[in-house]
C-alpha cells in the first residue's frame, strides 16, 4: 500500500509559480511510478501532466513542457512539481498518483493511462486568474 497527501497549490496570477508537494508513505520501494493528474471539471477526464519513472526519466504533457517540472526528493520521501509561466489553462484540481508497472518504461504510458495508476491522493486545488 501507498499513501499520498498533497500540499501546496492555491491561487496565482498568470505567469506567476506554484508548487506542489506530495508525501509518501507505504511502501515506496520497488518499480514506483510517481504521477501529477489534472482534473479541469468535475466529470471531465483526469489529464496526465508528468510522471516520474523509477529510474529518474520523466515525461510531460505537451501543453506543460517547458514550464512545469517534476521532481522527487527521495530521502524525504517527496514528490514535487515546479510549475511556472502558469495560465487560467492550468486551473484544476491536482491530484498525485502512484503506481507499479512491469516495467520502467510502463510509467511513461500511466501518464496518457490514468486508470492504470493505484494510488491516488485527495488532490488540490490550483485557481490562476488571467
Amino acid at each position: 500500500q501507498v499513501q499520498l497527501a498533497e500540499s501546496g497549490g492555491g491561487s496565482a496570477e498568470s505567469g506567476g509559480s506554484l508548487r506542489l508537494a506530495c508525501k509518501i508513505s507505504g511502501r515506496t520501494s520497488g518499480n514506483l511510478c510517481m504521477g501529477w493528474f489534472r482534473q479541469a471539471r468535475r466529470g471531465n477526464e483526469r489529464e496526465g501532466v508528468a510522471v516520474l519513472a523509477s529510474d529518474g526519466s520523466t515525461s510531460y504533457a505537451d501543453s506543460v513542457k517547458g514550464r512545469f517540472t517534476i521532481s522527487r526528493n527521495n530521502a524525504q520521501n517527496t514528490l514535487y512539481l515546479q510549475m511556472n509561466s502558469l495560465g487560467p489553462d492550468d486551473t484544476a484540481m491536482y491530484f498525485c498518483a502512484a503506481g507499479m508497472p512491469v516495467l520502467v518504461d510502463g510509467c511513461h504510458n500511466y501518464r496518457t493511462h490514468y486508470h492504470a495508476m493505484d494510488y491516488w491522493g485527495k488532490g488540490l486545488r490550483v485557481t490562476v486568474s488571467a
